[in-house]
C-alpha cells in the first residue's frame, strides 16, 4: 500500500505541518513571531469552569502550545498511517480518508493528553510558571465562583504575562461593592493571599492616564 496514496493524504500532511513546525522552531521564527505580537497560548481559551476542564482534558496547559499541538500532529499522523495499514491487512482495503481521519482524531486526542502528562512533568518551569502573586495587580481577574463582598472573597481566574491561569480569592476594593460570578475587575492591590478589584467604571482606572 502507497503512502502517497488519497486515503493516507490527511495523515502525511499532519507529518509534513509537524516538519513545518521543526523548522520554525529550529531558525527561530517561532521567537521572532511570539515577541512582534505577544502571543500567549491561552489566549482564545477562556471559557469559563467549562473551558478550564475541557484544556485540562486535552492536557493543554501541561506544555506550551507548540509542543502539545506537534505532538498532536504526529500522534495523529502516526496513528492514521498504522491503522490504514492494518485495517487494508484486515480487510482487504483501508478506510476513506474522512473515516480514517475521523477515527484517527479520535484516538489521537485521549493518546496525546496522556503523553502530556510525563513531557509536562519534564518540562522546566521557571519561565512560565514562576510568578510573583504581586505580578498579578493590575492584571484582569474573572470571578468564577460565588459573590465578593468586603471580608468575603470570591474565586477569581487571572492569566499572567506568560499565559497561564491563576485562581485567587478577590474581595471588592471599594466597601459596599460586590462583584458576581461571571464579572471582570481589575486588581489593584494585593494582601497577604487575598486580591481587591475594581469595576472598570470605578475612578481608580484613570491612574494610568
Amino acid at each position: 500500500m502507497s503512502l502517497l496514496a488519497a486515503h493516507n493524504l490527511p495523515f502525511l500532511l499532519a507529518l509534513v505541518g509537524l516538519a513545518v513546525l521543526a523548522i520554525v522552531q529550529v531558525t527561530g521564527v517561532g521567537d521572532a513571531i511570539d515577541g512582534a505580537g505577544d502571543f500567549d497560548a491561552a489566549d482564545g481559551l477562556d471559557l469559563g469552569g467549562f473551558g478550564d476542564a475541557l484544556t485540562a482534558l486535552l492536557g493543554l496547559g501541561r506544555v506550551p502550545l507548540l509542543i502539545w499541538l506537534a505532538s498532536l500532529l504526529l500522534v495523529f499522523g502516526g496513528i492514521g498511517l498504522i491503522g490504514q495499514a492494518w485495517i487494508a491487512a484486515l480487510l482487504g482495503a483501508p478506510l476513506s480518508a474522512g473515516w480514517a481521519s475521523l477515527a484517527a482524531g479520535a484516538a489521537a486526542l485521549p493518546v496525546n493528553s496522556l503523553a502530556m502528562r510525563p513531557l509536562g512533568a519534564l518540562m522546566p518551569r521557571d519561565e512560565t510558571t514562576a510568578v510573583e502573586l504581586d505580578e498579578l495587580v493590575r492584571r484582569d481577574a474573572e470571578i468564577q465562583i460565588g459573590t465578593a463582598r468586603t471580608r468575603s472573597p470570591a474565586r477569581a481566574k487571572v492569566i499572567d504575562r506568560h499565559g497561564q491561569a491563576h485562581f485567587v480569592m478577590v474581595e471588592p476594593h471599594d466597601e459596599g461593592q460586590q462583584f458576581t460570578a461571571g464579572d471582570t475587575v481589575l486588581l489593584v492591590r494585593r494582601e497577604g493571599q487575598t486580591f481587591y478589584g475594581v469595576q472598570y467604571e470605578s475612578p481608580l482606572l484613570g491612574l494610568d492616564s
